[in-house]
């Protein structure tokens, strides 16, 4: 058997003759031959941008609170242990190793993926450290996916989209019922998505789980101050020195349809109707406070999370409705979600470098993302010219991600990946062309050498956004010497 943590990662990848492989027959073989019986609450998060964020903000806000917090995520950026975190620590070499012997061990001739290899080794490792509970990202999907081998004791669709049309289907109905997969009977199953597609209603419905989401069951309001000098905003959030009105939330029902109008286990009222929209004055230093209320409670004058960008109160919202939901089990205090909610982080996820020129990292790898990047860099303050160093992965809507950003972008420097699913930089300045982007085209070999030629070419009041894939971040990180916080 292999002994260093890169000889097995090398072995896993050639063990299926398919790097996904979606079912959960083989990976339940091997499940119950290992024995792996979880005795903490686990929280599984699907959907198809926003999940990364929403686990990372679970497993911060449950950290400040004491508790002994397993997390699972996938890819990772530069290291393979990255994926699996026990209190907030990478996993170590000797552990992951460990997990997949004994995995291998009892596997026989059942072939499992590289993903099904490393959730079971995840799950062991949990065990074995006997954590108090665990988050489970979805890798893809949901229904099929190695992670939904596990029983949830509350689950969470962040957002429903287009990606991985060829394992997934090609409309958001189609996809939906697939992340709504996760939902189990008689449990809180949670949808962060203000179009939530009738498909995740209706299997939520036929399954018996109790369903929450946005703007009814549980909701959020923005609390805007205005900034002493009227600036620009801050943290993508805000345009300067215009009032706007923001959608806030719908009626909060109880699931079986009536209006709430209880006192909250928080001693707070819970209107019977959120506000529809609200005029915020100009954003800036001065930004103020958050409020979230759902049926279970309230929690008010919460602090932004410390992730940037657009749609993260989504995301705190659904995190915190889990929260909600598994209360019992996990009681929280205020003083730990406001410090969780601080202490976030996430690399990758319109990540701001410090320097000149600017800075930014972004995985955005699918059309929706790329429109959140887009609305995120519209937010800033305004730059001379913003350099793209953009690469993907070739079975992805490349054409749709260069359609939402070619706006944001005036020079666009196109470098292929170095892996069997990556798009070479004639391929990506094919798109480019086809779609007419506005921006000047240049390729080049690498990530690397894109990178050191937007560094070259940009000044001070320039900025460079690297995005496109996991790969293309995780490139530039390697780099600069960044390091996975």
């Amino acid at each position: 058997m292999p002994n260093a943590l890169a000889d097995w990662l090398t072995y896993l990848e050639s063990l299926h003759p398919k790097t996904i492989a979606l079912g959960l027959e083989r990976v339940a073989q091997v499940r119950q031959r290992l024995n792996l019986q979880a005795d903490f609450p686990i929280i599984t998060v699907g959907g198809t941008n926003g999940k990364g964020s929403v686990c990372a903000m679970l497993e911060s806000v449950l950290h400040a609170a004491g508790y002994r917090v397993g997390c699972y995520t996938s890819p990772h950026l530069l290291d393979y242990n990255e994926r699996v975190r026990i209190g907030k620590k990478q996993a170590s070499d000797t552990e992951l190793c460990a997990a997949f012997e004994q995995i291998e061990q009892v596997r026989g001739d059942i072939s499992l993926t590289y993903f099904e290899f490393g959730t079971l080794a995840a799950m062991q490792c949990f065990i074995g450290h006997k954590v108090d509970v665990a988050i489970l990202e979805v890798g893809l999907g949901g229904r099929l996916d190695a992670v939904n081998v596990f029983d949830s004791d509350c689950s969470i669709v962040s957002c429903v989209d287009i990606d991985h049309t060829d394992y997934l289907g090609d409309t958001r109905e189609q996809i939906g019922f697939e992340k709504a997969g996760i939902f189990r009977a008689g449990k809180v199953a949670i949808c962060a998505d203000a179009d939530v597609p009738q498909s995740v209603v209706d299997y939520a419905a036929k399954i018996g789980a109790e369903f929450w989401r946005i703007g009814k069951e549980f909701s959020f309001a923005e609390n805007w101050l205005p900034s002493p000098a009227g600036g620009g905003g801050i943290e993508g959030e805000g345009r300067g020195n215009e009032p706007r009105t923001i959608f806030i939330a719908q009626s909060l029902t109880h699931p079986h349809g009536h209006p709430l109008d209880a006192t909250t286990s928080h001693s707070t009222k819970l209107p019977k109707t959120a506000a529809k929209s609200l005029v915020i004055p100009p954003a800036g230093e001065g930004r103020g406070q958050w409020d979230y209320s759902s049926m279970v409670g309230a929690r008010n004058s919460l602090p932004y999370p410390s992730l940037r960008g657009a749609y993260q109160l989504n995301n705190a919202s659904a995190a915190l409705a889990a929260l909600d939901a598994l209360k019992d089990k996990l009681p929280l205090s205020m003083e730990a979600v406001r410090r969780g909610l601080v202490e976030v982080s996430l690399p990758g996820r319109f990540q701001v470098v410090p320097g000149s020129p600017q800075l930014i990292l972004d995985v955005a790898h699918n059309p929706q993302a790329a429109r959140s990047l887009a609305h995120n860099l519209a937010n800033l303050p305004p730059c001379r010219k913003t350099f793209a160093v953009f690469a993907m992965l070739k079975d992805k809507d490349i054409a749709g991600v260069v359609r939402a950003l070619d706006e944001s972008v005036d020079v666009w420097l196109v470098a292929g990946i170095d892996a069997a699913r990556g798009a070479t930089a004639t391929e990506m300045a094919g798109v480019l062309a086809a779609e007419g982007a506005r921006g000047g085209v240049r390729e080049f070999s690498t990530i690397a050498n894109a990178l050191q030629q937007a560094c070259n070419e940009a000044s001070e009041n320039d900025r460079i956004v690297a995005f496109g894939s996991f790969y293309t971040v995780a490139e530039v990180m390697r780099v600069r010497g960044l390091r996975h916080s």
